[in-house]
């Protein structure tokens, strides 16, 4: 179970409409909507991974705390949500290090997983995965094995893999294979599109007959119905953002109680340690697409 921590104004969809120089005079909704989220995961017993912006816990540094002492594991989701598809090596390593400090200084507890913005991880740029391992991270969530219009490498494994000179582990968001195409049933948009009988079959499938965990994740301002309307936005950017809003909290409540969840750390590091897949195999599937 993952929650990328963001403003519901920071997500990429927005950043044609809105500057990041703006982003201090707008009034933020995310402490409050994280601290319902770790209300809902305390109820339900869940632990999970936080992949936290740098900016946003350098504003709310008590909400890091908070995530912290509560059990669950805190991640990088960079400083301010620029995709990596528009960093070259150099901007990506000092944001990522950046973001590592901060989050190790405040949090007091070592950062081991990163995710991408929008999963701008992809063919174009699989470097970034070296530079990660460089800069001390165990392992990245950055890859969505679908075709999409703004991210995607549906060629890549649907499964975790080893990548790079430094062999760093990669863990691609969940996809189930419906007539030879790699559907996203993981969460965000998914999640709030899909009726919710649709995804929780999609991950029994995964679970029961492939024999491999999920990994699921969602924004805290996905269970904020009532924030602001962001004018500008392209009509797409609206209906991916805004759909069914009102569902997700109900839903969510659902998802946690019909399987069981936990950190990304505890569940994928544990596992790599003593898988029997070579690394060598594994590199080989990124290319083929293989599980």
């Amino acid at each position: 179970m993952t929650v990328d921590v963001e403003d519901y104004f920071q997500v990429s969809a927005f950043e044609g409409v809105i500057n990041r120089e703006d982003w201090g005079a707008i009034s933020y909704r995310v402490e409050q909507n994280t601290d319902r989220i770790l209300e809902l995961f305390s109820e339900t017993g869940t632990h999970a991974t936080f992949f936290t912006l740098g900016c946003v816990a350098e504003r709310f540094p008590q909400m890091l705390k908070r995530i912290v002492e509560q059990g669950h594991e805190l991640a990088s989701h960079g400083w301010n949500h620029t995709r990596v598809v528009n960093q070259n090596p150099m901007q990506f390593r000092e944001d990522v290090d950046r973001t590592r400090k901060l989050l190790e200084d405040l949090g007091g507890t070592q950062v081991k997983g990163y995710r991408a913005a929008s999963y701008s991880i992809g063919s174009q740029n699989l470097w970034a995965l070296d530079v990660l391992a460089e800069t001390g991270h165990l392992y990245s969530s950055s890859i969505a094995p679908v075709k999409h219009d703004l991210y995607g490498m549906p060629e890549a494994s649907r499964f975790p893999f080893r990548y790079g000179e430094h062999q760093i582990l990669e863990i691609p968001i969940t996809t189930v294979k419906l007539m030879g195409k790699n559907i996203n049933c993981a969460g965000g948009g998914w999640f709030r599109l899909f009726p919710y009988g649709f995804t929780r079959w999609c991950l029994n499938v995964v679970n029961k007959k492939e024999r491999q965990p999920c990994i699921f994740y969602f924004h805290p301002w996905e269970i904020d119905h009532t924030q602001p309307k962001v004018d500008g936005a392209s009509a797409k950017s609206r209906f991916r953002h805004y759909l069914n809003l009102d569902k997700t909290h109900a839903r969510l409540e659902q998802l946690l109680t019909d399987f069981r969840w936990g950190r990304m750390d505890d569940i994928f590091l544990a596992e790599a340690n003593h898988t029997e897949v070579s690394d060598v195999m594994l590199n080989e599937q990124i290319m083929q697409g293989e599980s």
